[in-house]
């Protein structure tokens, strides 16, 4: 059998009978470590628009982990044709094969991914927004054939120029996460120079580029960090006011909002946010409603701690605020914030490298919070 070794990179163009990829299937569905196993696979076919390419290093995300537990559905069911799941939506690779319509890209290029799918047929694909796209999915959880194995095969449009002085497990790190809060911050919630932006989770994942954006428009991010050890990395990233959310109890209700809320004012000199950057959901939602000023935005693009929300609407329409939803990046956003990196203005926060041998510990230790900025997994690049 013709297979392909970890960490090393064959001739150009050549491709084995089979790949190496971490799978999860129906009946292991469950917490990372035990559901993401190492199977041999066949290594996927391109059609004329699609583009195979070699994984040098992927980047961990938490639907990494909601696919894994098969929770809050079973992304199997998504793709019923293929009774498996190969999970990983960013990666760092080189292009090895591309479709027969594929003009834009060529055999060798070393790229990074974004995980935007799309028809690239309809009205919205062509002068629109692809996100509004019928058939618009995230590669990697709600598609197949993600990043998290030897070769991985997405649409000629997923692919964007690797910034040339990054390493390939940098480059692997943050495509989703930069993209989705680039997306939420400068189209959606448009935020402007002096505005105060309150972000959640700022150590982590998505907050570490909501920080850094807010820093490179001339907003004040006001960081809110689950430990003290957190604080400096924030810090180093451009957040003046660092909140520790284990001084609240937010679980008890208005009354620990209100007092979040005053500890905000202290740190802006008495003013709301005017934009609250959201993807905690449950239990954060009513107070990020609370404390978002009169005609202020709250942009949400998830919630890791439920989706059911509960909140005061009263303040949300007496005070004319709005909630604006916002899901990933198109293709044109990806683009521009990928030039940010590449000019060294956004840097990726890279916390830990794991081999390919660890890709489900790698999502226990994201299930557990027990990460810092992100995670990447080291796959074909030199170990």
């Amino acid at each position: 059998m013709n297979t392909l070794d970890l960490g090393t990179t064959p001739r150009l163009g050549e491709i084995p009978d089979k790949m190496k990829a971490f799978v999860i299937r129906p009946e292991r569905e469950g917490e990372p470590r035990d559901s993401m196993q190492i199977e041999l696979m066949d290594v996927p076919e391109c059609g004329p628009n699609e583009v195979l390419v070699l994984v040098m290093a992927a980047g961990i995300n938490f639907n990494g982990v909601w696919a894994a537990r098969g929770k809050p559905i079973s992304v199997i069911k998504l793709h019923p044709e293929e009774p498996f799941h190969i999970a990983g939506s960013d990666a760092s690779g080189i292009v090895w094969k591309v479709g027969s319509a594929v003009t834009n890209w060529k055999v060798g290029d070393e790229v990074v991914l974004h995980c935007n799918q799309a028809c690239r047929q309809c009205p919205e694909c062509n002068g629109g927004d692809p996100l509004a796209c019928d058939a618009q999915q995230i590669w990697g959880y709600e598609t197949n054939w993600g990043s998290f194995s030897q070769f991985c095969k997405v649409q000629s449009q997923q692919l964007l120029p690797k910034p040339k002085h990054l390493s390939w497990e940098e480059a692997a790190s943050y495509g989703l996460t930069y993209f989705t809060a680039y997306r939420m911050l400068i189209d959606q919630a448009k935020v402007q120079a002096g505005e105060n932006v309150l972000v959640w989770g700022a150590s982590g994942g998505l907050g570490v580029f909501a920080v850094q954006l807010c820093r490179l428009v001339g907003a004040n991010p006001i960081a809110v960090v689950s430990r003290d050890d957190k604080a400096d990395l924030v810090r180093s990233l451009g957040a003046e006011h660092v909140i520790n959310r284990n001084e609240f109890d937010l679980s008890k209700g208005p009354s620990e909002s209100k007092r979040f809320g005053k500890k905000l004012r202290e740190l802006t000199g008495g003013e709301d946010a005017d934009v609250v950057f959201e993807h905690v959901g449950q239990y954060t939602f009513p107070t990020s409603v609370l404390i978002a000023k009169r005609f202020g935005r709250i942009v949400i693009c998830g919630a890791t701690s439920g989706y059911e929300l509960n909140f005061d609407a009263r303040y949300l329409w007496m005070r004319q605020k709005r909630i604006i939803g916002s899901h990933f990046a198109n293709t044109y956003e990806a683009s521009r914030a990928n030039r940010l990196i590449q000019q060294g203005k956004i840097r990726p926060v890279l916390d830990e490298v794991y081999e390919f041998e660890q890709t489900g510990e790698a999502h226990q230790a994201m299930a557990e919070n027990h990460h810092k900025g992100k995670m990447a997994i080291r796959v074909q690049a030199p170990r």
